[in-house]
């Protein structure tokens, strides 16, 4: 079974590390300012590693053995309630390879919270020392004007809710506004610049074959998944030990998105997965709306039929383009938890039991 951590409440104590990259350069250093005053502003404590404010690595915020110790020890002190990520970024793969999964089973469970490359300590936490991990935001992320996202992530973090709703309108990439030459605390304090209406697409098994749907689809089972990107490198290495995994924990809701990568490289990524037996005992899948790949093609190839000709032979239906990952807002997961999705073209709620 999976381990849920405690949950968090006003006056605990939260500390930040930067496993990957932190906000040692402008505008992250302003925005974790802002950020440490929104939280700290909700009752916390915030206790910052030496790796938040370091920037001397190579593709990453410092030396790969020290981002591996202070995770390691993050999580492992007893003043520490729940940690989240400094940032997302590129090269959180080398941190773990300093990093003990097995001996994290002998301290208690706490909430750990990222997104993106952060994926390389979420799955590996889940599949290997059996704990819950949230797939949200960085503590950058806390620098805007709270809206559903960072509201929904401290629900999450403090147990107040249990059934969460999809958001209605997103950032799409190609309409958004180009960033500013300056970053003020006003503009990086400002709420999500919505400019698109979302709208699910639904692929539903109807006699061995998936058809896009305007009908209600619903799962039930574990919820497991993050960056494509990352899972893709973790697959055969000694992170992996999803042969077992899913042998021994039956139904998997994979929840899935992808940051760099194209339709043909999301395509080899699925078929790798699947190949490998990790959607062996799929019970759907929800994949989130990509960021490169958002409305391209590549030789016929496009976000849809990367997933879906691929997938068809599970014979499990598939909810795309929902609002987790790299396209704004993202709904927080709790990966590792047992959960109800149910979904049509204009809704998308999750239950966890």
């Amino acid at each position: 079974m999976i381990k849920k951590p405690d949950h968090i409440k006003s006056g605990d104590t939260i500390g930040i590390t930067a496993p990957s990259f932190g906000p040692a350069t402008e505008p992250y250093s302003l925005m974790y300012k802002i950020a440490k005053e929104n939280i700290e502003n909700r009752g916390y404590k915030l206790v910052a590693g030496e790796t938040v404010f370091k920037c001397d690595g190579l593709g990453i915020s410092t030396d790969p053995e020290v981002t591996g110790k202070e995770l390691m020890d993050f999580y492992k002190r007893e003043d520490l309630d729940a940690i989240i990520s400094a940032g997302g970024g590129e090269l959180m793969c080398e941190t773990i390879s300093n990093m003990d999964f097995y001996e994290l089973r002998n301290y208690k469970p706490k909430w750990f919270i990222g997104y993106s490359d952060n994926t390389n300590f979420i799955f590996p936490l889940v599949t290997i020392t059996g704990v819950q991990g949230i797939y949200g935001p960085c503590v950058c992320g806390y620098a805007k004007k709270w809206e559903e996202t960072e509201f929904d992530s401290f629900a999450l973090l403090e147990g107040t809710k249990s059934s969460f709703d999809g958001y209605k309108r997103f950032v799409d990439p190609q309409k958004a506004a180009p960033s500013p030459e300056e970053y003020t605390d006003e503009y990086l304090r400002a709420p999500y610049a919505n400019n698109e209406d979302r709208k699910l697409v639904i692929y539903r098994n109807k006699d061995g074959k998936l058809i896009r749907s305007e009908d209600k689809t619903e799962m039930q089972g574990m919820l497991l998944g993050g960056c494509l990107d990352i899972l893709v490198n973790i697959c055969g290495t000694r992170f992996d030990r999803m042969k077992e995994f899913v042998k021994e924990n039956g139904n998997i809701i994979w929840v899935l998105e992808a940051c760099d990568l194209t339709p043909l490289s999301i395509r080899r990524s699925i078929w790798c997965l699947k190949e490998a037996g990790w959607f062996d005992t799929a019970a759907g899948f929800i994949i989130g709306r990509p960021l490169t790949a958002w409305k391209q093609d590549q030789m016929g190839v496009d976000q849809y039929n990367a997933v879906t000709d691929i997938l068809a032979s599970l014979g499990k239906d598939i909810i795309m383009d929902a609002e987790i990952g790299h396209i704004d807002p993202m709904l927080p997961i709790v990966m590792g938890a047992e959960a109800r999705v149910c979904a049509d073209t204009a809704n998308l709620n999750i239950t966890y039991f």
